[in-house]
């Protein structure tokens, strides 16, 4: 049985999300400090620690485990090496130190979803640690801003099943149990849920970028749970400064960017209030209602001992060459891509960041683009700026994008090149056309008139393309 999901329901406006953008803006009396952790479903063929098959969704509920990601006695997880490889490229797509030195550690805690009452994940050696990652925002018209956010750390840990809520019964199903996660946790960077969002439709990009994941947010492969809190300032002479807060609120499992966001923005009112009153907020693990656009109290938050971490016994601690990690590669990444775009083809930022934000279309766009220049030199067409000039046709789809790279080029160099419309110079090339073909001259006073598109090409050919078809037929009616 499918979980329902109603990510693409318009919210509705109400005084709440007025109340909400006045108090998120007051900076004059509180500042949000807000990190991320982001959950990322790897695609591999085979789960974490198991060989049950990895691709987990919409199957029959419990049909695709085994004793190992149930958590049966005697049970023993061997690990999935491209799981390992795939959270590397991950580190070092996110600039993070890799550790060459890392170990899985058992995470002690019951709940329903988890047969084992642990989960195997990674504790105080992660594979990679302290890296950033730096983008780009379009702030205004003319204004575009660098961002960077710190990564905190990249580790690698096993799913666990899912649980479907109907009425007052609760079932689970371990499907997706075992299924290699990675856990990206940012530094507390962020001071607003625009800049959330942002950041992770970034992250998503990247992630596809590298093919480890469809990162699909209404199939669960990617999730995020913010961390919120709110800081008093404090004026100390000329310094502003934010004092920083003794609690954190965590909002667990939201499946939508845009969900995300509104999660954020009501944890602001809502801590905003209960500071307000003098009391400070409870510490705590909360949850998101679709519906209603608000968070709801799950359980108070656990702190890293509440789990009891150590070394996963069955499994030995990893060690990474230098000539293994050499060989983990990263591909051009879309920032990187933009910037090349804005500096060889000479595009402008929006332009270039809208080419690059589906690696298909990106591809598909530099395809395109070199085998135009080939037939803009080979056919001396002296069209300019012809990388520009595909971009736009592209954004604003004047040429259909599901058509090969030769059709698009060949309506691209109709539309792109210059036209011709010298009545004197089109005069005599028809004269010509006309004296070299008689016979379908005469077909055409004799009623064959689709034999007129032949002499429109004849005359398009000796006129390499640069006239008006319109402007030729019309003469050529007139002239036979």
């Amino acid at each position: 049985m499918q979980a329902v999901y109603i990510a693409y329901l318009r919210p509705r406006v109400t005084c709440v999300h007025i109340r909400i953008l006045r108090k998120i803006y007051d900076m004059n009396k509180y500042q949000p400090i807000i990190g991320l952790e982001i959950h990322v479903e790897l695609k591999t063929n085979s789960k974490m620690f198991c060989g049950c098959p990895a691709d987990w969704f919409g199957k029959p509920p419990n049909s695709n485990n085994c004793p190992v990601c149930l958590g049966l006695p005697g049970a023993l997880p061997v690990p999935n090496k491209k799981a390992i490889e795939w959270t590397i490229k991950i580190a070092k797509a996110l600039n993070c130190q890799i550790n060459k030195v890392s170990k899985f550690d058992r995470k002690n805690y019951f709940y329903p979803d988890l047969p084992k009452a642990y989960q195997i994940s990674q504790y105080d050696a992660p594979i990679g640690v302290h890296g950033n990652v730096k983008f780009k925002i379009q702030s205004s018209k003319f204004k575009v801003e660098d961002k960077n956010i710190k990564i905190t750390r990249v580790h690698l840990e096993e799913d666990t099943g899912k649980l479907l809520h109907q009425g007052a019964d609760t079932l689970v199903d371990f499907n997706r149990s075992g299924v290699p996660l990675v856990e990206i946790v940012t530094e507390p960077d962020f001071r607003n849920s625009d800049d959330c969002k942002l950041f992770l439709e970034e992250l998503q990009t990247i992630l596809r970028y590298l093919d480890v994941s469809d990162c699909d947010m209404e199939k669960g492969s990617m999730r995020v749970e913010p961390n919120i809190s709110l800081s008093n300032f404090k004026v100390q002479s000329s310094n502003v400064k934010f004092v920083l807060p003794s609690y954190k609120v965590e909002v667990k499992n939201i499946n939508s960017f845009r969900y995300a966001k509104y999660a954020i923005d009501y944890e602001i009112e809502r801590q905003a209030e209960i500071l307000d009153s003098g009391q400070t907020p409870v510490q705590e693990t909360r949850g998101f209602n679709e519906n209603k656009n608000i968070t709801f109290s799950q359980r108070v938050k656990e702190e890293a001992h509440d789990y009891r971490y150590f070394p996963e016994p069955d499994i030995p601690p990893m060690i990474f060459s230098q000539k293994f990690l050499e060989e983990i590669k990263v591909p051009e990444l879309p920032s990187q891509r933009v910037n090349r775009y804005i500096n060889e083809f000479k595009l402008r930022y929006q332009d270039a960041f809208i080419l690059t934000r589906h690696k298909d279309v990106a591809f598909f766009f530099e395809a395109v683009n070199s085998k135009f220049k080939m037939q803009n030199s080979k056919l001396d067409l002296k069209i300019k700026n012809h990388e520009t000039k595909l971009a736009s046709l592209m954004i604003n789809k004047k040429i259909s994008s599901k058509l090969s790279a030769d059709e698009f080029i060949n309506k691209a160099i109709d539309l792109l090149t210059p036209k011709l419309n010298n009545e004197t110079q089109i005069k005599a090339i028809i004269d010509k056309i006309i004296q070299e073909n008689p016979k379908p001259v005469a077909d055409y006073k004799k009623g064959k008139t689709n034999v007129l598109m032949f002499l429109v090409g004849q005359v398009m050919k000796e006129m390499k393309g640069k006239a008006d078809a319109n402007v030729i037929m019309s003469a050529l009616k007139n002239k036979i």
